[in-house]
Formats: structure tokens, sequence, C-alpha cells
């Protein structure tokens, strides 16, 4: 799953109008932006497998940190307190602190049993990445489903707030496609920095975000 979860954190504007899209991105995507840095530091580890699963080459040795559903909620808690602190904004807090397990609910269906429950705990997935067209159709479904409803819910403020959130959109697809058509590297270690681009994300969408107001529901 990696668009699937760029279209939840846009959807999630719509119950949390009041926090930025940017915060909400990352919230949708701390799983995937903490896993490179791990990587790199020997913490987790990854080991490409060619046709390992029909679209996915990626045997997820060890993420326990990352990746569990366990510290996703814990991480979410914590994310969730400390927007409430900063914006006191109980609903956005509490988007926010579902947000960062969705991560892990969402990535369930495709991967195979790889995703633990907690660290050192059992390994679960159903293993929907053994199918190109069903993975296909379900990132596009909550991914074009997600960008609805923002656009929905949003209209821009000025030339920014469109051509920016569409050269967005067309990166998110370029990067989709570069990774589902093209061949895997061979290095973990090249996965991992090319990873860190996901950290662009964050405040890119919080500058789409800026541009754009609330459209009465």
């Amino acid at each position: 799953m990696f668009l699937g979860h760029y279209g939840l954190s846009l959807a999630s504007k719509r119950a949390a109008p009041r926090t930025s899209l940017g915060l909400l991105t990352l919230a949708a995507n701390l799983a995937d932006c903490v896993w490179p840095l791990l990587l790199l530091l020997g913490v987790e580890k990854l080991r490409l497998v060619p046709g390992l699963m029909a679209a996915s080459d990626f045997d997820f040795e060890s993420y326990p940190w990352s990746h569990s559903l366990l510290t996703g909620l814990g991480a979410g808690a914590v994310l969730g307190l400390l927007v409430y602190a900063w914006k006191r904004d109980l609903t956005g807090a509490l988007v926010v602190a579902a947000l960062v397990p969705s991560h892990w609910l969402l990535d369930f269906p495709f991967h195979r049993p790889d995703l633990p429950l907690w660290p050192g705990g059992p390994r679960v997935g159903l293993g929907l990445w053994n199918s190109v067209p069903v993975t296909l159709l379900l990132e596009a479904v909550l991914f074009l489903g997600g960008l609805w409803l923002y656009t929905r819910r949003t209209r821009p403020l000025d030339r920014v707030g469109s051509w920016a959130l569409w050269a967005m959109v067309g990166f998110l697809l370029l990067i989709y496609g570069g990774s589902m058509f093209s061949p895997a590297p061979t290095d973990p270690s090249a996965i991992a920095w090319s990873s860190l681009t996901l950290w662009l994300f964050v405040p890119w969408t919080a500058w789409v975000d800026r541009h754009r107001a609330l459209v009465e529901a």
C-alpha cells in the first residue's frame, strides 16, 4: 500500500478541517517516513527477492518498530496528545491519533505475513500483493476517493492552491508507477535513501493546504 495512505490523509480533511493536511499526511505515513531511517541505521532489515510477490519484491525481514501495530497505536497516541496540547483541537487530535495506526491497517491486506502485531510478536498479512490487478484497483479507489473528498471539501484560494495540488498528485503517481513497473534496485540502502523523499510530501501538502479554503460541508 502506497497511494492509499495519501488518499486516507486527503479524505481525513473532512473529519478534521482545522488540521493542516501536512500534519494529516505525516500521521498517515509516519511508519513509511521512519522506516528508511531505521533501515539505514541497521535497526530494521530489508531483503530484495525478485518475484517474491507479483506486486512487490520486498522481503521485510525485520521492521518491528516502524511497522508493528502496537508501536503505531503508541505513536498515534503520543502524536495526538501533542496536537491537542498545541492546537486544543480534540477532533483534530483524535483524527491524527487514528491515522498513525491506520497505516498498519491499510498495509495488512496487502503484505504477506510480515507485519508484526508488536515488536517480536506474531506477524500477519493477507497477501493481496500477489495480485497486481487487485493491488492497482484498491490503490486507485483509495487514492482517487480521498482526492475527490479533499477537493469537494476545499477550494483553491489562488493558482498555487490548484497547480501545487495537481503537481503533487502527478509526482505521487510517477513514484508509484516507477515502483510498480520499473526494475527494483538491488541494494536495500538505495531503497532507503530513495524512500526518504517521502518526507517531502509533508511540507508539500501543508503548502497546498495553506492555499486552499474550506468549503461549507
